[in-house]
């Protein structure tokens, strides 16, 4: 916007009634919002003239957008720039812009509401712990009430782009509850936002402290900010020059010696929204069939709505420097949702929409180089960096592992990218890769073995891992719900079967000794009976019952009978959690089993068939049917086991009689 039309908005005398201007309330979240970010923010004011600074140049790409899909120059009303100003007298700061504005309707919408998911997170992490923590404004994109924050009152006028000079808007509120509308004038397009100082905050009207400022957070803005001058004092009248502030340059398009580390960091905090710096990027230009430029980033923390499904995030196509569309999945699969950057191809029409792009083969080259390099970077990052790597799988490890079922042409390399808790980590930290594993297993181990549960915890509390635990078998223990997809997908690893240990029958294969294998097929002769029985009382449960050597100190077991292909996650969730062909597996060594084994006519066999396969259910982390009978049951047992041993107690120990010592 010009100086001179600025100050034309600036200077407006208003010519409309009272009646036209409108007084609205604010949403209760947005009065939360604003109280917060002018009680709670004050460690960090300076960021509200990033937030600010980001949002014009948001509303100048989508000028770009809009007016390239109509075959029109955005240039056609002067050059595309953001101009920042001060008013010692009036102890203002200006922030304008002529990018696309807003029209009365988009001001309610973007400004008097928030109609962003991620709202009622902000407010509670900002309630928090976190309350002093500016990254929270950019990260859940409420950045335009930091103004709140340095300024009493706020005033913004916005004119949209294909509207007449009488139909702009203004917009104003000391950030108390309300807010007014009114018409205005405005001879371009774009928005202009003029912030009235608080007592206290006159450092900030310096032309040094707001060049710092622009220079600290928007240097790699790619549009100019630019400022005016400012004049000795006595100099005559004259327009003065506006010098632009920050680099103002495409910073992907510069050769990698020329930059340093805070220049990608800066970047990545501009391009991603994000204060904190990136674990790690990969910068690479690519010339062949197809020219493009690639700055991809590894963020170091999990946004806030990385599981809300959104289009429109993390990776931004650029055209010969333009900004054209933020990725909706064409550039980047899901499984790599957490990568920001950019990706700037010489190839694509400047015109291309998102259909376009669906069936573009350029795209698809750009999309299959781009994500080799993010595995690669991360597989570099793995073997170089471990504790970097550590830190990347804490926070993005589930979403990667989506990527086995996804992503068939790389479901190699991303397997080497996997960690896991086994039984033999020391802590519940995922540290294990399937490498790891295989390095460690038992001589004449042939299988790469897991258990499958509902969490980390009911995995490590399984007795299905008893007898490997006995034998010193290492197994992995996956308790995601996005395991059940990845493990279904993942058979094989490195020529290594995957084998679950709650899946078909206890078959250590070389690992079972003979003299193990006699002795379990010696007990499923002596217990056949007892077999018989259990299967006859729990027909409508389970699919089959049989002796296992896997247990040692528990009595009984669940496990999914061989065809079933592992208890999937559909499944769990719309039934008990069983597998679809349950199995119960009973212990021979155990002393209830042997018990019930020697008292094939016990009238209480029935009840104990049941309890026995309640308490497997239970620990295979499974909901039993009907919890309040299976309770009732193991009372009624109990209590019968007291009054027999109460009896024998009373008849096996009669009191001495008196007997008289002779003389």
């Amino acid at each position: 916007m010009s100086v001179q039309a600025e100050q034309s908005v600036r200077t407006e005398q208003s010519v409309r009634t009272e009646q036209e201007q409108e007084t609205f309330r604010f949403e209760a979240e947005v009065v939360q919002i604003l109280d917060l970010m002018i009680h709670s923010l004050y460690s960090n004011k300076e960021i509200f003239l990033r937030e600010l600074i980001s949002n014009a140049s948001d509303a100048i790409d989508r000028l770009r957008l809009e007016l390239l899909a109509q075959a029109e120059v955005p240039e056609d009303e002067g050059p595309l720039q953001i101009r920042v100003s001060f008013d010692p007298a009036e102890r203002t700061i200006t922030v304008a812009d002529n990018g696309i504005g807003m029209s009365r309707q988009e001001v309610i919408e973007n400004i008097g509401t928030i109609a962003r998911s991620g709202t009622r997170e902000f407010l509670h992490a900002l309630a928090s712990d976190q309350r002093k923590d500016a990254t929270l404004i950019g990260q859940f994109g409420v950045g335009f009430y930091s103004s709140f924050v340095v300024a009493e009152r706020v005033t913004l006028t916005t004119r949209r782009a294909g509207l007449a000079a009488d139909e702009a808007v203004r917009w104003e509120s000391d950030g108390r509850g309300e807010y007014t509308l009114e018409p205005a004038e405005c001879p371009s397009r774009g928005t202009t936002i003029v912030l009235k100082l608080r007592q206290g905050e006159d450092e900030l009207l310096s032309s040094y402290r707001l060049r710092s400022i622009i220079q600290k957070y928007s240097d790699h803005i790619s549009l100019p900010v630019v400022m005016p001058e400012e004049k000795p004092a006595g100099e005559a009248e004259a327009a003065a020059a506006e010098p632009v502030v920050n680099q103002a340059s495409a910073l992907w398009t510069r050769a990698k010696s020329e930059l340093s580390e805070a220049d990608y960091h800066g970047f990545y905090r501009h391009v991603a929204n994000d204060f904190s710096d990136p674990l790690t990027w990969v910068h690479s230009k690519i010339e062949g069939a197809y020219e493009y430029t690639l700055l991809l980033f590894i963020p170091s923390q999990a946004p806030y709505d990385l599981w809300i499904p959104q289009p429109g995030r993390g990776v931004k196509l650029h055209i010969r420097r333009v900004f054209v569309l933020e990725d909706n999945g064409q550039l980047m699969p899901q499984y790599l949702r957490f990568v920001r950057g950019v990706i700037d191809s010489s190839d694509l029409p400047l015109n291309i929409s998102r259909e376009l792009l669906q069936g573009s083969r350029v795209v698809d080259h750009i999309r299959t180089n781009a994500v080799k390099k993010v595995l690669k970077l991360l597989a570099e990052l793995a073997e170089n960096d471990p504790e970097k790597y550590t830190a990347f799988w804490t926070e993005f490890g589930t979403i990667l592992k989506e990527g086995i079922s996804d992503d068939f042409v790389n479901r190699d390399e991303i397997a080497k990218l996997l960690r896991f808790t086994s039984t033999k980590s020391s802590s519940e930290e995922a540290d294990v890769s399937f490498t790891d594993y295989i390095s460690r297993m038992k001589e004449g181990q042939q299988d790469i073995y897991y258990l499958l549960a509902p969490s980390l915890a009911a995995a490590s509390a399984s007795p299905h891992l008893e007898a490997f635990r006995k034998k010193g078998v290492e197994v992995l223990l996956l308790g995601d719900d996005v395991d059940n997809w990845m493990i279904s997908n993942l058979r094989e690893f490195s020529g290594k079967r995957l084998q679950s240990v709650a899946q078909g029958t206890a078959d250590l294969g070389p690992l079972e000794d003979q003299a193990e294998a006699e002795a379990k097929k010696q007990a499923s002769t002596v217990l056949s009976g007892l077999v018989s029985q259990l299967k006859a009382v729990l027909a409508a449960q389970v699919h089959d019952v049989r002796v296992t050597s896997r247990l040692t100190t528990s009595p009984a077991c669940i496990v999914a009978n061989e065809p079933d292909n592992e208890n999937s996650l559909a499944h769990r969730l719309r039934g008990s959690g069983l597998p679809i062909q349950p199995v119960l597996e009973i212990n021979p060594q155990h002393p209830l089993v042997q018990r019930l084994n020697r008292e094939p006519a016990d009238p209480r066999l029935a009840e104990w068939a049941h309890v026995l396969y309640s308490q497997a259910v239970l620990t295979l982390g499974a909901r039993i049917e009907e919890p309040a009978t299976f309770v009732t049951r193991l009372n009624d047992l109990l209590v019968n086991l007291t009054e027999q041993t109460d009896g024998v107690t009373e008849t096996g120990s009669p009191g001495e009689e008196d007997t008289e010592s002779p003389v």
